[in-house]
């Protein structure tokens, strides 16, 4: 049974502050992503180093790794914590049933997810973000002191696992690996053409055999990575502070923001140095060490991102930069589905086959390319639109009823 009564919040209750800060980590997840859609990341050593404009790779690497790696994704999962917050208090006071909204949004956007990561893009998120968006509601009967403490000793297990590995040589995540290795047999993928198979692909049906190794790939990275954790643990604290409403209470907040700010850079910068040196050269310390120094670096600096973000908007929040990245920030997946389809179309065989002969200097290049597009894009189409294309779609299967998606000619919306 449906309720027409529910909809999503108006683009009058949005908050331009959370759709740029969407924004600019969907900027960043393409700077991360697209290194192995141009597979760059899948080419032997010495073959990158011969690719035109590689000079510099090395120390871009290393930028990544310090500035990037890690630190995107865990302000995209804060956000979403932030939207289940915001979904359960819309729904609510509409006289809805917000678990039941919330659980048929999150099956499709598993349903997404899914297609996404078997027929576009083996690096998916969604459905990991859908399934474990799941559990979410478990927690929201806890107290505030005991969501956040939750959720730092769900981030934390991830050192704890990789330290039990460590001592007992386990690698948890081995049964994948065969299996992935056994179907790659089958198909002919092997290392010697690993990097370039998408490159040399000249039908679908290649690319499809190799997504699905990928896909196996994908899972142990989530087992090796512990993500299942982190992540949960991230959506903890982004539902805390949507719980709280700390993004609407900015200049409330201000102390708050600028000690979370400084100490973030103070603790994040000095050890993201040593955890990118670490990650450049394959954990010299091992395993346990490099995980900790995750922990005590990619979140602080996260954290940083995340609250000098805030400072900034509260001392300027006129500033161009915040409507330009919320246009692309609004319309979040179709963009992020839209960076797949270009990636296929700018790297593989079945398109343009720039995928293993382009250095990671200019991989990034593409990536800026590429948003910069999108956020036209997005800027015109919410001119005359409510909702990204696959946003509107999502939203009204979410709540089983039409929803307009075109913008009135009164400017007031429904």
């Amino acid at each position: 049974m449906t309720n027409n009564n529910l909809s999503p919040i108006r683009s009058s209750e949005r908050y331009v502050i959370l759709d740029a800060l969407r924004g600019f980590a969907i900027l960043g997840i393409a700077l991360a992503n697209f290194p192995e859609f141009s597979l760059y990341t899948f080419l032997p050593a010495d073959d990158a180093a011969q690719l035109p404009a590689s000079g510099g790779d090395r120390g871009l690497r290393y930028l990544l790794y310090l500035l990037v790696d890690g630190k995107f994704y865990t302000l995209f999962s804060l956000l979403f914590g932030i939207g289940f917050s915001i979904i359960l208090s819309n729904v609510t006071r509409k006289g809805g049933n917000a678990l039941r909204v919330f659980y048929r949004r999150m099956v499709l956007l598993a349903l997404i997810g899914g297609l996404h990561l078997i027929f576009l893009w083996s690096g998916d998120i969604l459905l990991l973000y859908a399934l474990l968006g799941m559990l979410l509601p478990l927690f929201r009967h806890l107290s505030d002191r005991r969501l956040l403490a939750a959720a730092l000793a769900l981030l934390f297990i991830p050192v704890c696992i990789d330290t039990v590995c460590e001592l007992t040589h386990t690698n948890p995540s081995a049964r994948v690996v065969e299996l992935q290795q056994i179907y790659c047999a089958r198909f002919g993928i092997t290392d010697a053409n690993f990097a370039y198979w998408l490159h040399d692909a000249t039908g679908y049906n290649e690319v499809f055999q190799f997504l699905i190794q990928g896909a196996l790939v994908r899972m142990q990275e989530f087992i090796d990575g512990n993500r299942y954790f982190k992540v949960l643990g991230l959506f903890l604290i982004g539902y805390y502070i949507g719980r709280q409403r700390l993004y609407a209470r900015l200049e409330e907040n201000k102390p708050w923001l600028k000690r979370l700010f400084a100490g973030g850079l103070m603790v994040g910068l000095p050890l993201s140095l040593l955890y990118a040196w670490s990650s450049m050269n394959a954990h010299p310390w091992g395993l346990s060490i490099h995980s900790l120094l995750y922990f005590v670096s990619v979140y602080p600096m996260a954290f940083a991102y995340a609250s000098g973000f805030g400072l900034l908007y509260l001392a300027r929040p006129r500033l161009k930069a915040f409507t330009w990245l919320a246009a692309p920030g609004r319309m979040a997946l179709s963009n992020y589905i839209g960076q797949s389809l270009a990636g296929m179309f700018i790297f593989y065989g079945i398109g343009l086959g720039l995928g293993s002969t382009i250095s990671l200097a200019t991989t990034e290049l593409i990536v800026l390319v590429v948003f910069v597009v999108q956020q036209a894009f997005s800027r015109m189409w919410l001119n005359t639109f409510r909702f990204g294309p696959l946003e509107w779609i999502w939203r009204m299967l979410t709540y089983g009823h039409w929803i307009a998606c075109r913008k009135p000619r009164s400017g007031v919306e429904p």
